[in-house]
């Protein structure tokens, strides 16, 4: 069950503008909801924005910024807080996806020892994941990331 909540409303609207072909439109709107929430606000609401925020970013410098946002408000999260919104979900589950938008946008700036951290990180948490579509998703993009960090490939992919 999915509980209503106002923000997340906002965010998966900019999300829906962004993707659906307004993307400056759909980054303002999520930039607006940040200026609202600030960075003391519900960690929910952090780290869901960031992460979606670091999307609507091509520079990886810029993503990363967001990336890290959204890593330090999971840390931040409770199990509790994240069940209010929706009963299937757990903190744990986020971190592989977390740590792999970290180690992509770290590796495509060349620090290849900070993105083998987060890959590595990502890796670890991959039980948490469960055998579903969006789990065979972070583990083929974990799998893809850690060639790429391994060949030192800085080159952006094409589903970032």
């Amino acid at each position: 069950m999915t509980t209503t909540d106002p923000t997340m409303a906002r965010i998966t609207q900019g999300v829906t503008d962004f993707r659906g072909g307004d993307p400056e439109g759909g980054r303002t709107a999520l930039l607006d909801v940040w200026t609202d929430i600030g960075p003391m606000g519900d960690p929910l609401h952090r780290c869901t924005l960031a992460h979606y925020l670091a999307d609507t970013y091509d520079d990886p410098a810029e993503a990363l910024v967001w990336d890290v946002r959204a890593l330090d408000a999971a840390d931040a999260l409770t199990d509790t807080r994240l069940r209010a919104h929706h009963a299937d979900l757990n903190v744990a589950g986020f971190y592989p996806s977390l740590h792999l938008n970290l180690a992509d946008n770290f590796r495509r700036l060349g620090a290849f020892p900070a993105a083998t951290r987060h890959i590595d990180a990502a890796r670890e948490r991959l039980a948490t994941l469960g055998d579903d579509a969006y789990g065979t998703l972070i583990r083929t993009a974990v799998t893809e990331v850690a060639a790429a960090i391994a060949a030192r490939d800085t080159t952006r992919r094409p589903t970032h």
